[in-house]
């Protein structure tokens, strides 16, 4: 089917969502967001799907201002990446609020919300699609409102005034750095469209472009999280409704990651290799930052807010290799780098989707977000828990799910800086690689807190106790989720070749024979692999179910010289058919041994204790603990109060101690701003001594240095 057809019924209905919408009551509205917000998804998925799958392309213009200015579109494959994965996260999230939003009504404006969901909506596609300046930034505007009204729904609230209040800040911040970093390219263009800018970025001196360069990653970086314009991020996610904050990590985090690509990676591509050292360092010191505050961190989603600080630091750190790679004339590993990237962003979107809904589901039944007053909730709430182990495992990168995937693939990438020549290139590819290892330890450490302090155990408050499940309308995009984390994760080679088609232009070179060779495609007279080569792996299953299934194979792998054919491969299709065997022949195993045996039901021994209370069991904070003394260094908290309680004359009953922890981007970055701020301020207010005479020398003063500079210049 024709796209533009497809792009006209997308906005047409999309507006007439809007504009009904204004008309419906409270209590029509969330099933109404549901219906129309799920029909726009599927018809941006057929959309996208059309493009992304068949190459197809589009070109337009929505309105003519002035010669030098034209609002238009272009659609090609990488924006119809970007648009597939924001209409699969829309999809769940829609059919999942109309459960959701229920508890709303009488409190808030549903409405409201209706309205500002689709218009987000909307903003997100005209970002993905536009092709000059002004669309761009007047749609980033209109996304950056929308999500501030969004995240401040419940205006009640005066945490929630503050979060929107720092996030709108932080927005307008980082679209002041990238307006000007468009300004700079226009220089010279003769027009505002990105096609001109690409042509005129080449004509650009090392100095304009580093600037440039910089200004957009600023830019974009605060909505991706990028460490240090990150402040925003924990408290704006904990603060929106859950099915918000779920569209929050999994849409709206992804623009900052398509403006670094469109912008840093395809218009400026005539920048040096060291741009992309810069973005490397960036992603891996974001990503480690991120892991270590949502291991230490007991409110649950902002746990989930930390973690896609991480897992975008990890898609820059691909990103950044990328980068580095390509302008180094390394194409094939570019390419690769690239494919990481990307893949771990679509990975990204749909396990942090399931995790948020997940962690919805929890504080609607529970009422409670804090994981130390959870515990014991998977009897109560089994579907519910389920679809949070299998989020959990994903983002662990445990296989067979998706995270392992694009995160082995990220560190394979990482591991061939061999072939580059720079040693100080080397060293900071290593010092990533180290970096982006311990954040992958510390995300499991982390994730098997989040779901064993949650849903194991005994419930340690009354409002884990009264727990239910969720009903199927809000179960069902989660399970829907957690299928997609399990198909991405067992058949990588379907999704890489895809991701290749929209990666290639960055890298300048396909690279799906270098990854995913076609082994269901393969002959003995083939040129391309040796007999050698292709009979070592069909020795060793390579070619398994070639006659059943469709595609080029089953195998991720990268080939090398012929001193070195392969330098790594994996496969996740056959690993979960291996797992599988192996714990059905565990299960057959220890039926046949425990069959004769005579099973008693005794009470649990609890160190001799009659019950083990909620109180003495290991909490959320006690788990995290031993991370939080290792990496003191970074979080530096301070004792508040510190309160010690005596048992008669020789023994300690308790030691109460309150710890107040600041972060390092505040310790860091924004209070040494603050306080140069201050100390301007009061040396501005100390020159107000109201005395004529002390105002007639600043004129005095202010007119010598005037001439005196006049002189030079």
């Amino acid at each position: 089917m024709d796209i533009s057809l497809l792009f006209e019924v997308f906005f047409i209905f999309s507006a007439g969502s809007i504009v009904m919408g204004l008309f419906l009551s409270d209590r029509r509205s969330p099933v109404f967001l549901a219906f129309t917000a799920s029909i726009s998804s599927i018809l941006l998925l057929w959309l996208s799907g059309e493009s992304l799958f068949t190459g197809q392309t589009l070109h337009g213009e929505f309105y003519r201002i002035s010669s030098l200015s034209v609002l238009s579109y272009s659609i090609d494959r990488l924006s119809s990446l970007f648009m597939f994965i924001t209409a699969l996260v829309y999809l769940p999230v829609s059919i999942y609020s109309a459960g959701y939003l229920k508890k709303y009504p009488g409190r808030y404006r549903l409405t409201t919300f209706s309205v500002l969901y689709h218009l987000l909506f909307v903003s997100i596609v005209l970002i993905l699609t536009a092709a000059d300046v002004v669309t761009f930034l007047l749609s980033w505007e209109v996304m950056s409102i929308t999500c501030y009204l969004l995240v401040n729904y419940e205006y009640d609230k005066e945490e929630n005034i503050r979060s929107g209040l720092l996030m709108l800040t932080m927005s307008e911040a980082g679209f002041l750095a990238v307006t000007v970093g468009f300004l700079i390219l226009a220089k010279g263009a003769g027009s505002l469209d990105f096609a001109s800018l690409r042509l005129n970025s080449q004509k650009l001196g090392d100095t304009s472009l580093w600037v440039s360069f910089m200004l957009f990653l600023i830019g974009f970086g605060v909505k991706a999280g990028l460490v240090p314009v990150n402040a925003w991020l924990p408290r704006a996610y904990a603060s929106a409704p859950s099915n918000f904050s779920a569209i929050l990590s999994g849409a709206t985090l992804n623009l900052g990651i398509y403006g670094i690509i469109r912008i840093n990676a395809e218009i400026l591509q005539s920048v040096t290799h060291g741009t992309g050292v810069v973005v490397l360092v960036a992603g891996s010191v974001s990503a480690l930052v991120g892991i270590l505050y949502a291991v230490t961190e007991d409110d649950m989603k902002r746990m989930l807010a930390h973690s896609s600080i991480e897992n975008s630091g990890i898609i820059l750190t691909g990103l950044g290799a990328g980068l580095v790679f390509r302008e180094t004339g390394h194409y094939v590993l570019a390419g690769i780098a690239f494919i990481a990237s990307l893949y771990h962003m679509v990975n990204h979107s749909l396990f942090k989707t399931l995790l948020f809904l997940g962690a919805g589901g929890i504080e609607l039944k529970t009422t409670t977000r804090s994981m130390n007053r959870l515990g014991g909730i998977f009897k109560l709430m089994p579907w519910t828990g389920l679809f949070f182990l299998v989020g959990a495992i994903s983002i662990a990168a445990l296989p067979p799910f998706n995270g392992f995937v694009s995160e082995w693939l990220s560190f394979q990438s990482l591991l061939q800086a061999s072939a580059l020549r720079s040693v100080p290139v080397k060293v900071a590819f290593a010092l990533s690689g180290a970096m982006l290892a311990l954040t992958a330890g510390l995300a499991v450490t982390c994730f098997v807190k989040a779901f064993s302090m949650s849903f194991l155990g005994i419930a340690r408050s009354e409002d884990a106790r009264r727990a239910v499940e969720l009903p199927f309308r809000m179960k069902l995009p989660m399970g829907f989720l957690a299928l997609l984390c399990l198909i991405s994760g067992i058949l990588p080679t379907y999704i890489i070749p895809v991701i290749d088609t929209a990666t290639a232009p960055l890298s300048h070179q396909s690279v799906v024979d270098e990854l995913v060779p076609p082994f269901f495609q393969l002959s003995d007279g083939s040129t391309k692999f040796s007999k050698e080569f292709i009979s070592d792996f069909h020795d060793l299953g390579a070619q398994v179910g070639k006659d059943i299934l469709p595609g080029r194979g089953l195998v991720v792998l990268h080939r090398g010289t012929e001193k070195n054919p392969v330098v790594y491969a994996m496969s996740t299709s056959y690993t979960i058919v291996v797992l599988i065997l192996l714990i059905g022949a565990v299960y057959i195993t220890a039926n046949i041994l425990t069959r004769k045996r005579k099973v008693t039901i005794r009470t649990c021994w609890n160190g001799g204790l009659r019950q083990l209370l909620p109180e003495m069991t290991y909490t959320a904070t006690g788990f995290s603990n031993p991370v939080r003394v290792i990496f003191s260094a970074i979080f530096r908290p301070s004792i508040v109060r510190d309160t010690r309680t005596i048992f008669s004359s020789r023994f300690r009953a308790a030691i109460m101690r309150e710890r107040k922890e600041i972060h390092i981007v505040d310790r860091l970055f924004i209070q040494p701003v603050l306080k140069a701020f201050r100390t301007t301020a009061r040396l501005a207010a100390s020159m107000h001594t109201g005395s004529v005479n002390i105002y007639a020398m600043y004129v005095i003063i202010s007119l010598v240095l005037v001439l005196i500079v006049g002189e030079f210049i």
